[in-house]
């Protein structure tokens, strides 16, 4: 997808309204349209990337900075003392609008939410040989 197709880079824009609650140089947040909770902000930078992998580090660290007064802040405005703050990386992963984007979503208890972590365990050796695998690639 290219940053003129992206409907993201159209709200970095001005072509698109959104419902603004922060931005600096970098970094553009916004109260997502199909929100999964009141208050779900989306935090994104104004660059357009698809995937978090390709963003150079610095940038990243960047739009990741006013996370913690963000989450601070919509937990305050929403009355929560939680939330889930997560990237979806690839289709695979739930990307829908590929430019990278934060997910704010504050919660309650008994929210109704709810997601599946079905965690497993690795076999006999096998974690010491992804952890080799990781290793190698980076």
């Amino acid at each position: 997808m290219s940053a003129a197709d992206c409907v993201f880079c159209r709200i970095v824009a001005g072509e698109i309204a959104c419902l603004k609650v922060f931005e600096d140089a970098d970094t553009l947040a916004f109260l997502d349209i199909g929100p999964l909770a009141e208050g779900h902000t989306l935090v994104i930078p104004r660059q357009h990337y698809e995937r978090i992998e390709q963003m150079p580090p610095d940038l990243l660290g960047r739009i990741m900075s006013p996370i913690p007064r963000l989450v601070r802040a919509v937990m305050a405005a929403t009355g929560t003392d939680a939330c889930n703050v997560l990237a979806n990386t690839g289709a695979a992963a739930g990307q829908v609008v590929m430019h990278v984007h934060i997910h704010i979503i504050p919660r309650r208890s008994g929210d109704g939410l709810g997601y599946r972590w079905p965690a497993g365990k690795y076999p006999p050796g096998r974690g010491e040989e992804v952890a080799r695998q990781i290793v190698l690639a980076l």
